[in-house]
């Protein structure tokens, strides 16, 4: 019987992080500076922004170049410790 792969994706790979957090100046320099530690090679110029109807929230997209699955790991961890972060999807 075959082992189940650990991940369905194959690295290296195009990974969109999708992260909501509090509307806060500081928020997209907090994920640049994440995502950057994790994944080097990000260009933050890509990062998109989206605030919520209401306002009190942003969504930001992150598509990184993930090469492993304890690289994602790691950064989903990170990411979601830090208190401006409300879910990392």
């Amino acid at each position: 019987m075959a082992e189940q792969p650990e991940t369905l994706l194959e690295f290296p790979c195009n990974f969109p992080l999708k992260i909501m957090g509090k509307a806060d100046d500081q928020l997209a320099q907090v994920v640049l500076e994440i995502v950057t530690r994790h994944a080097p090679g990000f260009d933050g110029a890509t990062m998109e922004m989206r605030a919520s109807s209401g306002g009190k929230y942003v969504g930001l997209t992150c598509t990184v170049v993930a090469t492993s699955k304890p690289q994602l790991d790691a950064l989903y961890l990170e990411l979601t410790a830090h208190p401006l972060v409300k879910v990392v999807l």
